[in-house]
C-alpha cells in the first residue's frame, strides 16, 4: 500500500509565484535571493516571520527549485540539541553544493523556538552558522520580537508575512480539488476558507480531512470537522481520540494548530487506561500502536527520514482510536504524565550531573556516554575503598567532591 501523502506537501508551490497571497513579502524574498546570486547579499540571512501557514516554509522550498539550489532543511532548536545534526547544517553551509546544483539554500524552521533567555548557546549557534555560511540562509518564525533576539534580528533580513485573505485560500483549495477530481461547492471551500482563519495549511489539512478518496463532497461532510480552538489543550486533544466513535474523529486533531505530537504520545502514554479499563484488550491495541510510533518517531529522526512522520501520526491517532473491544464511554480525569512532571522535577539535578559528566569526558578525551558506562563505575569503587585516592583523581579532573556526588545519586 503506497504512503499517504499530506496534501499540503504534495501541492506544495513549485514557483514562487505560485506561493498564495502575501505579493510585498515575495518581491522582497526575490531581491533578497537574487543579491546572493549576483554575489552581493544584503544581508547573509532573511528572517520570515508571520502567522502559521501563511508560506514562510512553503517560499524557501519553492525558491530552491526555481533558482536549481540544494536545499537543506532543519529545525531550529534540532540544530541546538543535535550535535550530528549540526555538524550537517555548518558543512553544508561552508561547503560548495554537489549534483550540478547552482548552490544550496539553508532553512531552519521555527527560530523562536529557542529561548534567548535559556538557551545563549543555541542562538550562538545560529549566529555563527549565519557569520560562516556561503550560502543564503532562510530562519522562519512565527514572533521574533523577543527583544534578547535582537542580535540575531540585526543579522538578518525581515520579512513579514501575514494572514493569508479568503480569496487566496479558496482559490488554492478549488486547485487541489480539480487536480483530485473531486467535486465540491463553493459552500464548502467557502466555510473550510473562514475557519482557517488566514491559515492556508489548517485549510487544506481540513479539505483533505474531508474529502481524500471521495469524488464529491457536500456541506454535510463537514460536519466531522467539529469546532476547532485556536489552541486546543491536551486534555481536549486525548479525550478527542481515546472517545472517537470513528478512526476520522480520531485524525481529525491533526488539524488542531501547533501540535505538539511528541507530547501527546506522552499523554496517550499516561490516559490509556484510564479511559480503555477494564478491557486488557484495548489497553494493549492502543498500546501496540503507541509502541509502533515509537519506533517509527525514533527511525525518522535518526535517519532523518520526514516522509515517516504520516505513520506516526496515523498510528498515535486512528491506530489508538481503533482499539478492539472498546468500553462504552464514560467520563473519566486525565492526568498529567508522571514522566514529565520526574523531569521537570530533577531538571537541574540532571544537568548539573551532565556538566560533570562533560568535564570527566573532556579531561580524560572520552565521550559522555564511554564515561557513563565504562569510567564511571570505576570511580564508584575507587570512593567507596580509597577515598584519598578519589580525592587526588578529582582533583586533577578539576571537579569538586559535592559535584562527583551529584552523579552518583
Amino acid at each position: 500500500m503506497s504512503a499517504r501523502i499530506p496534501w499540503v506537501e504534495k501541492y506544495r508551490p513549485k514557483r514562487i509565484a505560485d506561493v498564495a497571497g502575501n505579493d510585498k513579502a515575495k518581491k522582497a524574498f526575490i531581491a533578497w535571493l537574487n543579491s546572493w546570486v549576483r554575489g552581493r547579499p544584503s544581508k547573509k540571512a532573511a528572517l520570515l516571520y508571520g502567522p502559521p501557514g501563511t508560506g514562510k516554509t512553503s517560499i524557501a522550498h519553492a525558491a530552491a527549485i526555481e533558482y536549481n539550489l540544494d536545499l537543506v532543511e532543519a529545525n531550529a532548536s534540532d540544530v541546538r540539541t543535535s550535535q550530528a545534526l549540526r555538524t550537517k547544517i555548518f558543512r553544508a553551509a561552508s561547503e560548495q553544493s554537489l549534483f550540478g546544483k547552482r548552490g544550496r539554500l539553508i532553512l531552519l524552521d521555527e527560530i523562536d523556538g529557542i529561548s534567548p533567555r535559556e538557551d545563549r548557546g543555541g542562538l550562538e549557534v545560529v549566529k555563527g552558522l549565519i557569520n560562516i555560511s556561503r550560502h543564503p540562509v532562510v530562519l522562519t518564525a512565527n514572533n521574533p520580537w523577543d527583544p534578547r533576539l535582537r542580535s540575531l534580528r540585526e543579522l538578518c533580513e525581515m520579512i513579514e508575512f501575514r494572514k493569508l485573505g479568503k480569496r487566496d485560500i479558496i482559490r488554492v483549495l478549488k486547485s487541489i480539488c480539480e487536480k483530485e477530481g473531486i467535486e465540491c461547492p463553493y459552500e464548502v471551500l467557502d466555510y473550510i476558507a473562514r475557519r482557517a482563519k488566514g491559515d492556508l495549511r489548517a485549510a487544506i489539512n481540513d479539505l483533505q480531512s474531508i474529502a481524500e478518496g471521495k469524488t464529491r463532497i457536500t456541506l454535510h461532510d463537514l460536519e466531522i470537522l467539529g469546532y476547532r480552538a485556536e489552541q486546543a489543550d491536551m486534555f481536549t486533544i486525548v479525550r478527542y481520540i481515546l472517545t472517537a466513535r470513528t478512526p476520522l474523529q480520531a485524525r481529525g486533531v491533526l488539524s488542531y494548530p501547533s501540535l505538539d505530537y511528541e507530547m501527546l504520545i506522552q499523554w496517550l502514554n499516561e490516559n490509556i487506561p484510564y479511559q480503555y479499563s477494564p478491557s486488557l484488550v484495548a489497553i494493549a491495541d492502543a498500546y501496540d500502536a503507541l509502541s509502533r510510533a515509537d519506533v517509527f518517531l525514533g527511525r525518522m529522526k535518526r535517519r532523518q527520514q520526514w516522509s515517516l512522520l504520516t505513520y506516526v501520526l496515523d498510528l498515535i491517532t486512528v491506530g489508538v482510536a481503533s482499539a478492539r473491544e472498546k468500553p462504552p464511554f464514560k467520563f473519566v480525569k486525565y492526568s498529567f504524565p508522571q514522566k514529565l512532571r520526574i523531569l521537570a522535577a530533577t531538571k537541574y539535578k540532571r544537568e548539573a550531573a551532565q556538566r560533570v559528566l562533560k568535564q570527566i569526558a573532556k579531561n580524560t578525551h572520552m565521550s559522555t556516554r564511554k564515561v557513563r558506562l565504562e569510567l564511571l563505575p570505576f570511580l564508584k569503587i575507587i570512593d567507596e575503598s580509597n577515598p584519598e585516592m578519589m580525592r587526588k583523581i578529582l582533583k586533577s579532573l578539576d571537579i569538586s567532591k559535592k559535584s562527583f556526588e551529584a552523579i552518583l545519586s
